[in-house]
């Protein structure tokens, strides 16, 4: 990711949504929900941690709510809707977001998800590289007396 986006805002938000999210079971099949990886830049090698909240629309679209870090200290967040196609045990989705001219741009998103990874390139006029990300763990949830 460049530099330009490192445009921050919106951290308790997103992490309030991906508390949220740890308790909401994920269907088979289905890929909204929360996810953890990396972003990792193919023009300059830069790569760091990521997370995304993804949710289904009602237009039928999806959106994917991404939370990342740039070199260990900053973070930035961004929503992109996503066009889903199922595709053979999974889905394939494209996608485009304007992050405005500080942040490069119009981006482009196409990848693969199934119940367990979400693979996904991304491009913009300066950078592009991937998302590799999987399900996290789910919490572990006190006994019950």
């Amino acid at each position: 990711m460049p530099v330009a986006l490192l445009l921050t805002g919106g951290c308790a938000s997103f992490n309030h949504e991906w508390a949220k999210a740890a308790g909401q079971p994920v269907a088979p099949g289905d890929i909204q929900g929360r996810w953890q990886g990396v972003w990792i830049s193919d023009v300059n090698g830069h790569s760091d941690n990521l997370r995304c909240v993804i949710t289904k629309k009602s237009d039928g679209l999806y959106s994917a709510r991404f939370h990342a870090h740039y070199r260990k200290v900053m973070t930035f967040n961004y929503t992109v809707p996503l066009k889903i196609e199922p595709a053979g045990d999974g889905v394939k989705f494209t996608g485009d977001a304007n992050l405005g001219w500080l942040a490069g741009g119009k981006y482009h998103y196409e990848g693969r998800a199934d119940d367990a990874r979400y693979t996904s390139s991304y491009s913009c006029k300066y950078d592009n590289g991937t998302f590799q990300m999987e399900r996290p763990p789910e919490p572990i949830k006190p006994a019950q007396k």
